[in-house]
């Protein structure tokens, strides 16, 4: 893994997250974008070399709705950027973690994307990440 890709933060209304967001970092998100295949509506703000991506819930049965109807707004997974999301995805399976997909899927900011399931890495959700070239 190269670095912390970013931090997403589960919001209720992306309006006001955004404006919490660009008052607390001092500068307004660099890009909205819907991933209507996962039922979410993000921004994001470039924090050095690192970004925080809000999600709010564009469908009731979306991921994110499920988790701020079960833990409220706050912090709903970590991303790491990878080189190789297929070997990334292959080395966390060898080392007994438990990826959510089989295959990498498209997700927010030009990324192929995957997960880890919050139980094999302490209760946090973790994504892994490879820029779309």
């Amino acid at each position: 893994m190269k670095r912390i890709e970013h931090i997403g933060i589960a919001v209720k209304d992306l309006k006001s997250g955004n404006d919490i967001y660009t008052s607390l970092l001092g500068k307004a998100p660099y890009k909205m974008e819907e991933v209507e295949s996962e039922g979410v509506l993000t921004s994001f703000f470039q924090v050095g070399e690192s970004k925080i991506e809000l999600l709010q819930a564009t469908k009731e049965d979306s991921a994110i709705a499920k988790y701020i109807d079960k833990k409220g707004e706050g912090i709903h997974h970590i991303a790491f950027e990878v080189d190789d999301i297929y070997a990334a995805m292959e080395d966390m399976k060898a080392k007994g973690f438990r990826v959510l997909n089989e295959q990498p899927k498209k997700g927010a900011d030009n990324k192929l994307v995957c997960f880890i399931h919050p139980k094999s890495a302490n209760g946090v959700l973790v994504e892994l990440c490879q820029s779309i070239k």
